[in-house]
């Protein structure tokens, strides 16, 4: 769980240390805007940004019930934040996994891939899919009731 923090925490202690340079030379107003920069991409590439995580055993069963979606994602990856973004609130209605923090979503995701952990690996229907178009994962969804 803590290697998912490792790059949000260095971005903020980054950005203090730039900050604090800007301010030493006067230029507060700047240090203002770089730091808040640096806090939003911390804030991106955090856990905070995805809906939150189940184990990779309940995702399963909840999807045999339900028939959502389960997307496989770790922080800090790029394309994960692309699909959580580009699916919006949907995204909330997906059962997400992290593989950083449940092993036995690891497990399911190096299964898929040939022993890579390449995520987002979405489960639909059983069927693996790496790095799927947001468009498609959002038109796998039913229309909620």
């Amino acid at each position: 769980m803590m290697r998912a923090w490792i790059l949000p925490m260095l971005l903020v202690v980054c950005g203090s240390l730039v900050t604090a340079t800007l301010v030493v030379r006067g230029l507060p107003g700047v240090a203002v805007a770089v730091l808040l920069m640096f806090v939003l991409l911390a804030g991106l590439n955090s856990p905070l940004a995805f809906p939150r995580s189940i184990g990779a055993v309940e995702a399963q069963r909840r999807s045999a019930v339900d028939g959502r979606p389960v997307v496989y994602w770790r922080a800090g990856c790029k394309y994960c934040l692309r699909l959580r973004i580009r699916l919006g609130r949907s995204a909330r209605r997906l059962h997400w996994v992290d593989i950083w923090r449940d092993p036995a979503g690891a497990m399911a995701v190096r299964a898929a891939n040939d022993g890579d952990e390449t995520v987002p690996t979405v489960l639909v229907a059983g069927r693996p899919h790496v790095n799927p178009d947001p468009e498609w994962v959002r038109g796998q969804l039913r229309p909620s009731t």
